[in-house]
């Protein structure tokens, strides 16, 4: 990674970039790491755009960030925005010279949230909120290799190639185009000894007949809830890693980390976090520090912090035996006649099940109550279920949530399904049905 730096992929013409608002839209992640490294301190925003992302809202992100430059290898979007430059980066055999800055600014970073109820937000973050933590002096670079499931032009990725490019360690990146089988067979044989990945990543992995392959030191989660189950179940394969999960949002940036291997946190953390204020109002998670964003970008955008500077992160919390656990997400609710349930704290329950792997819990629209609980559910490898028994295993599942949960937090339909629909950013794909 610290090769990286030293290094230009664009012709010699970064310097005509110096002052500007740029999209970086490359098909692989390798050569937007390389694009970044010349453009921060450069241009006065970049704007990442993840792999697999959608289209269709290129020109409210570009209206949006005010972009006035392109660096891409796909075509060419000259015709719908004329005022817009477009760059081609070089391809790494073409890579031969030194590239020295002659300008040098705070350059904006710019991600965009997940945009699957509408047109993304773009997130407006600067270097030393994105890894001011890691911008300390650093021990010489050790055996370590990082990687991870995710694409490093979300937060999650960026936060682990920053983590290996600031401490002049190793990475090796996710490709889009492998199965997760793949993917965990060429991390073991290029040595990965830390990575990180969402709780669904982490179950998708332990599902592949390659899990073994890999043979990790650390062991990272962050993005989504993680459960008992999904922790213990990490620490039965890889007994010998250390078992992080971290809460970090786009927005509200790196918060804490939690590392006793239970799920939820210590009360205590509230207040002991270095450099950081977090709080609970209205139930709700609030956390001020120097890793949250700037702000939103775009006419009509939302306020992203509070007047009292806090960032409302979204996430319910409940206090249970002095230890704080995420509840689930407050705008994702279902109303059961008027009863509050969490899709998140069902899944917990329904991944407690000795044959369930991973679960999804979603509303349906119903007269009566309004909506009732529908569980989709992926068993675990090797399950059997002829469709004589299939009828009795979700009778039994069903028996497991009546054992745990309220009657109306039950699920009205379990679904067996083969799998489930992951999003870009390596979260359940959650929508009402």
């Amino acid at each position: 990674m610290a090769d990286l730096a030293n290094r230009s992929i664009l012709h010699g013409e970064a310097d005509v970039l110096a002052g500007r608002s740029v999209l970086v839209l490359t098909r692989g992640q390798l050569d937007t790491a390389w694009v970044l490294t010349e453009l921060d301190g450069l241009a006065r925003r970049v704007v990442l755009f993840p792999g697999g992302f959608s289209m269709e809202h290129i020109g409210h992100i570009i209206r949006g960030a005010s972009v006035d430059a392109i660096v891409t290898d796909f075509c060419n979007f000259g015709a719908e925005f004329p005022h817009v430059r477009y760059f081609m980066p070089a391809t790494h055999e073409d890579i031969h010279q030194t590239y020295n800055r002659s300008t040098q600014m705070e350059t904006e970073w710019v991600l965009l949230t997940s945009g699957t109820s509408g047109p993304p937000k773009l997130v407006a973050h600067t270097l030393k909120s994105l890894a001011g933590h890691l911008l300390q002096p650093q021990a010489a670079p050790d055996s370590r290799m990082w990687s991870t499931f995710y694409d490093i032009r979300r937060y999650g990725g960026l936060q682990i190639l920053l983590r290996a490019m600031l401490t002049g360690t190793s990475m090796v990146l996710s490709d889009a185009n492998e199965s997760t089988s793949e993917f965990l067979v060429r991390a073991g044989l290029c040595g990965v000894t830390h990575i990180s990945g969402t709780p669904s990543h982490w179950r998708s992995a332990l599902m592949s007949p390659t899990t073994g392959e890999l043979k990790p030191r650390y062991v990272r989660l962050s993005g989504e809830i993680a459960d008992q189950v999904i922790l213990d179940q990490l620490h039965a394969t890889y007994p010998d890693a250390d078992l992080v999960h971290a809460f970090a949002s786009t927005e509200a940036g790196l918060a804490f980390e939690v590392k006793d291997g239970k799920a939820g946190f210590p009360a205590s953390v509230l207040d002991s976090a270095p450099d950081i204020s977090m709080k609970i109002e209205g139930g709700t998670l609030r956390v001020k520090s120097s890793r949250t964003a700037l702000c939103y970008l775009g006419e009509g955008a939302p306020d992203l912090k509070g007047p009292d500077g806090f960032v409302n992160t979204g996430d319910q919390i409940e206090q249970r035996d002095g230890r704080l656990l995420f509840a689930g997400r407050s705008d994702g609710q279902i109303n059961v006649g008027g009863q509050k349930v969490y899709p998140e704290e069902v899944e917990a329950v329904l991944n407690q099940h000795p044959c369930v792997q991973i679960s999804l819990v979603r509303r349906k629209a119903s007269s009566l109550t309004g909506a009732i609980v529908i569980a989709d559910v992926v068993l675990k490898p090797f399950t059997a279920t002829p469709n004589s028994e299939t009828q009795d295993l979700k009778s039994q599942i069903l028996r497991h949530c009546r054992e745990s949960l309220s009657p109306y937090k039950v699920p009205a339909v379990i679904n067996i399904v083969p799998a489930l629909d992951v999003s870009g950013t390596g979260k359940l794909q959650r929508a009402s049905a």
